[in-house]
């Protein structure tokens, strides 16, 4: 019973974080463009603008709620519904911190532990483009449809290259599961060689290849810049969410938002050690496990809160590319260079064995 009443404290910490981190990234994206075009960005609503994701989203609520007369109504709606729903799910495998000692009994910061984690978080990832795709189609709007053609095309070009980055981080590891992985990359030295710091024996020391690749991979994944070609402006008006206001737009953009932070916490996992940090083990011995694990909490969000300001800090220095070299870039590009890197990964394991 206390650990089904835990769970449950956990999956709404989860839902209103990664609600409140898609409403502030807004804000922190405003002023990261403002900060580098000479500005000031939102300020007018409450201190320092920290008011304005309130504001914001006070006026999608109230807008009015439009719906084309020729447009597949159910597939309309259901289109950011899928988006927003499967992003929120994307969370419940990740181990954000290590487990909590609680009146004796131990429990596990993540909603649920599971051996294919990787593929679980995969998997909703390549599905959510549906929702896209349905909103697109049913809108009965040329520009809404190419948005849509667009991202189902992206998708298949940049989740090629993301499967085999990631399986060289799985030949290393041994496993799907996210929290073994994490915890792998806690325990020994780094290249086995350097004095041996609890906590640093990072996936990114390894694999500095597959984690570009991946990296670049993922800004597509979540139509970042500079691989927003589903709703590019200059040419798509919107793209796919074009005739859509009120709060399905709402859906659709706090959908990406909460993608980009789920996204970024992956690649923490992934490459950098998840909760762990330098002297865990340490703090564990002298502080206590519980500190250990608040801490732990801590240093995850903060990489995955640098990882949100590197993916703004991009969209705001680097161009759009061109839907031809988006193509060149993940066929001929990042492909073979994510196969290379598991051929290289594989026969380095091979001579180490």
């Amino acid at each position: 019973m206390e650990l089904l009443i835990f769970k449950l404290i956990l999956v709404l910490a989860l839902f209103l974080l990664s609600l409140t981190v898609a409403a502030y990234s807004t804000w922190a994206e405003r002023k990261v463009a403002a900060f580098m075009q000479d500005r000031i960005g939102p300020n007018r609503s409450g201190p320092w603008g920290l008011l304005q994701p309130l504001a914001d989203g006070g006026k999608f609520f109230f807008k009015e709620d439009f719906t084309p007369a020729n447009a597949e109504k159910f597939l309309f709606i259901m289109g950011p519904s899928i988006v927003m729903f499967l992003s929120l799910l994307t969370g419940a495998v990740i181990p954000w911190g290590r487990a909590l000692e609680i009146g004796g009994k131990v429990f596990d910061l993540q909603v649920v532990s599971i051996d294919v984690g990787v593929l679980y978080i995969m998997g909703l990832a390549s599905v959510s483009v549906y929702g896209m795709m349905l909103g697109g189609w049913a809108s009965n709007n040329k520009y809404s449809l190419l948005g849509a053609i667009r991202a189902s095309s992206q998708m298949i070009s940049y989740e090629l290259a993301m499967g085999l980055s990631l399986l060289s981080i799985i030949m290393m590891s041994g496993s799907l599961d996210l929290k073994h992985i994490v915890e792998q990359q806690g325990e020994g030295k780094i290249w086995g060689i350097l004095p041996e710091i609890s906590g640093l024996n990072w996936n990114i020391f390894y694999q500095p290849f597959a984690f570009v690749i991946f990296f670049v991979a993922v800004l597509a994944e979540c139509n970042r810049h500079p691989f927003d070609l589903p709703e590019c402006e200059s040419e798509l008006v919107t793209g796919y969410s074009t005739e859509y206001s009120s709060m399905k737009l709402g859906l659709y953009l706090f959908g990406e938002y909460v993608n980009m932070f789920i996204s970024n916490a992956l690649l923490v996992c992934l490459f950098f050690g998840g909760y762990n940090y330098p002297g865990i083990e340490w703090v564990a011995e002298n502080w206590g496990e519980n500190i250990s694990s608040v801490l732990s909490v801590f240093s995850f969000l903060a990489k995955t809160f640098l990882g949100i300001f590197i993916f703004m800090w991009i969209r705001w220095t680097i161009p759009r590319f061109r839907y031809d070299q988006l193509m060149h870039l993940g066929w001929k590009k990042l492909i073979p260079f994510a196969l290379i890197n598991l051929m290289v990964t594989g026969a380095v394991m091979l001579l180490c064995l």
